[in-house]
C-alpha cells in the first residue's frame, strides 16, 4: 500500500513566483512526498504525491492561474485500474 496515493501535478502562472518558496511552504505545510517545484517567476510546475490534493490545489491557486491539473489515484493504477 501507497503512503501517499495521489499523484497531483499542474502549472501554475502568475507573477514573480518563486520555487524556492514554493517548495519550503508544501514541504513545511502539506503532507506527501516526491515534490519537485520548477520553473521561473512566471511559471512553475508542481508534482506532489499527497492523500489531499485540494489543499496543494488550494495553495497553488492562490499564488496565480493554475491549469493543466492531473490528479491520479496510483493505488488504482497498481491495481491495473484506470488512475
Amino acid at each position: 500500500m501507497l503512503e501517499f496515493k495521489f499523484d497531483t501535478q499542474l502549472l501554475i502562472e502568475g507573477t514573480n513566483l518563486d520555487e524556492d518558496a514554493i517548495n519550503d511552504y508544501i514541504t513545511a505545510n502539506l503532507k506527501g512526498d516526491c515534490l519537485l517545484a520548477v520553473g521561473d517567476e512566471d511559471l512553475i510546475k508542481i508534482h506532489f504525491h499527497t492523500n489531499e490534493p485540494w489543499q496543494l490545489l488550494e495553495y497553488c491557486a492562490s499564488l496565480g492561474e493554475i491549469y493543466d491539473v492531473v490528479v491520479e489515484n496510483m493505488e488504482r493504477q497498481e491495481a491495473g485500474l484506470q488512475g
